[in-house]
């Protein structure tokens, strides 16, 4: 049976690595399908709420180049079931990945929701549109309020994609996350300073009518 990733991830080499740690057969009798060659509304969903992802390309020499892409949540954006785009903003004009493309256009990226612990990689084919030539694309991969200069839209072509186990992820949580799990708490305390600046006043009130 199929299992999409490893298709393309388990070379000769990776093959014998396998091999030799005993895990050969693990893969070759896999059972299961997990061909994974569309996003579902599931994968969907969770692409739409990444504000950052990583992504590799290759050189000429065979040199990995891993970049960090970040942006507002939803900057990546899924244009179709087997299709992802984003807009490529001005950043420190080195452009290993826009000239590693040129040469290679796969890349991988790996995605990470680290509050849940999820991981997701994909396998595709970048290719590099001109948005002032390319209107409707342009529209598509827009993110309002982010102030960037877009320079291109990369549009990838999903080949494969899979899911990690968490076991080893560390969770981490954004300002905003944070900012979202404990605002039940601020609400509580200003409500409990209310009630207490009443309480106090009442208080007040009771010891100046003694006197």
């Amino acid at each position: 049976m199929s299992y999409g990733f490893l298709d393309i991830a388990a070379t000769p080499s990776v093959r014998a690595a396998q091999a030799s740690m005993g895990r050969e057969p693990m893969w070759q009798n896999f059972k299961g399908h997990r061909e994974f060659d569309r996003f579902t509304p599931d994968e969907t969903a969770f692409i739409a709420a990444r504000d950052s992802f990583y992504m590799a390309t290759v050189s000429e020499t065979g040199w990995p180049y891993v970049q960090h892409r970040g942006g507002l949540p939803g900057f990546l954006h899924v244009l179709n079931e087997r299709t992802l785009g984003f807009a490529d903003y001005r950043g420190n004009r080195q452009y290993i990945s826009l000239g590693n493309l040129l040469a290679n256009d796969r890349v991988a990226l790996i995605l990470m929701d680290y509050p849940n612990r999820s991981r997701m990689k994909i396998y595709a084919h970048a290719e590099l549109r001109d948005l002032n030539t390319d209107a409707e694309l342009a529209v598509h991969l827009a993110t309002p309020g982010y102030k960037g200069k877009a320079e291109r839209g990369y549009v990838l072509h999903l080949e494969t994609f899979d899911w990690n186990c968490p076991q080893h992820i560390v969770r981490r949580f954004t300002e905003d996350e944070i900012a979202t799990a404990v605002r039940p708490m601020q609400i509580r305390m200003e409500e409990l300073k209310a009630e207490n600046a009443i309480l106090r006043a009442r208080l007040a009130a009771v010891e100046g009518n003694r006197t």
